[in-house]
């Protein structure tokens, strides 16, 4: 509305001023690369028309499977709902500012503010999402730098989004007589202390300890009645406004991807570079691209036949908060809504915290294997 206003009013001056009136105007960048694209879709439809069709296609047979059969029809996105409700539960309950009173003397340790540690025990009880849905606001409430909220985004991706994944898991390691209470507690719950505390030292600096004193009460006020309701439906309105967009906008991606013959290029480097790293390459892969729960429930069916190493590694990498869609769709999006946070900034330390969590899969097998078998 502004710039019509200011273009009315340069007409008019022009008018009185006698000024004449520019017929042309210079090319601005993003007219130049339009004017490419036109010609481009003119060329490949008089070539090969068959061409756009078939990237069409491309992408909504990547996409549909995973909107429709995951999120729509699946368990999935019931699960993210039910999330959504359990925590807000938990919440009400005072949950939250009990885990604050847990965590504050090891936090104190750190000079971190013990908000950080808040999403990846929702993580590790519901899912990602909504862990990034509830714990957003409470960082904020709680006085946390920008520094802070992205160490709680890259320690939140060390845990596991499904408890499926755990409980398959378990079965896998039990498979090959790994000792599974020593690799959860080294792959889960260690990893949500050293996180934050390597994290502060070095990359995310901005960080402070919090007296108990000086944070609000995180327990609402609500009835419990209200409480399930709005929580459902803010699990809803979660599913569809935000992680179904955001996973249809990767997976759109992929298709591209797969139809131009780039993806099965990096599908095969990505199986040599898990081989590498001693992670099962199949279910690392699933872990990745699809479903971590439906890898652990691959590798519990195949995991007696495997080296122990490689079931170890899958575990590891699996408890974690890939597949890639959440980490390049769904937290960008979910904490850019619910946080200080830029979507550039929450990809950042989510993209950190994956490559930490890859990281961490090689050393548990390569220097635990032999205590942990």
């Amino acid at each position: 509305m502004s710039e019509v206003k200011s273009l009315v009013q340069k007409n008019i001056e022009i008018e009185e001023t006698g000024t004449p009136i520019p017929l042309t105007r210079k090319w601005t960048q993003i007219e130049v690369v339009g004017l490419g694209l036109v010609i481009a879709s003119l060329l490949v439809l008089l070539i090969s028309p068959g061409t756009l069709a078939g990237l069409f296609t491309s992408i909504v047979d990547q996409v549909f499977p995973v909107i429709v059969e995951i999120f729509l029809t699946g368990t999935v996105g019931v699960s993210i709902i039910v999330s959504v409700i359990l925590g807000r539960v938990l919440e009400r309950l005072g949950f939250t500012d009990a885990l604050i009173r847990i965590f504050i003397p090891v936090t104190k340790l750190m000079k971190v503010n013990s908000a950080v540690i808040i999403p990846s025990i929702y993580n590790i009880l519901g899912d990602i999402n909504a862990a990034g849905k509830i714990a957003g606001p409470i960082l904020i409430r709680s006085g946390a730098t920008k520094a802070e909220q992205k160490i709680a985004v890259a320690t939140m991706v060390q845990s596991q989004q499904s408890f499926a994944t755990f409980m398959l898991g378990m079965v896998a390691l039990t498979a090959v007589g790994a000792n599974a209470f020593v690799v959860v507690v080294l792959a889960v719950f260690m990893p949500v202390i050293i996180v934050p505390f390597l994290l502060s030292k070095t990359i995310y600096r901005d960080t402070k300890a919090v007296q108990i004193a000086k944070l609000p009460q995180f327990t609402p006020n609500t009835g419990f009645l209200p409480t399930l309701f709005n929580a459902a439906r803010e699990g809803a309105e979660l599913l569809f406004l935000l992680i179904i967009p955001a996973a249809a906008v990767v997976f759109a991606a992929i298709g591209v991807l797969d139809y131009i013959g780039i993806w099965s290029k990096f599908e095969s480097g990505l199986s040599a570079v898990l081989l590498a790293l001693n992670i099962h390459p199949e279910t690392g892969i699933l872990s990745i691209l699809a479903s971590p729960a439906l890898a652990m429930a691959q590798l519990s069916e195949v995991a007696g036949s495997l080296d122990p190493r490689l079931v170890i590694g899958s575990f590891v990498l699996a408890s974690s908060g890939l597949p890639l869609s959440t980490i390049f769709g769904q937290i960008p999006v979910i904490w850019a809504a619910n946080s200080d946070l830029s979507e550039k900034e929450a990809l950042g330390a989510a993209v950190l915290g994956i490559l930490m969590r890859i990281l961490t899969a090689f050393l548990i097998v390569y220097f635990l294997t032999p205590i942990l078998v």
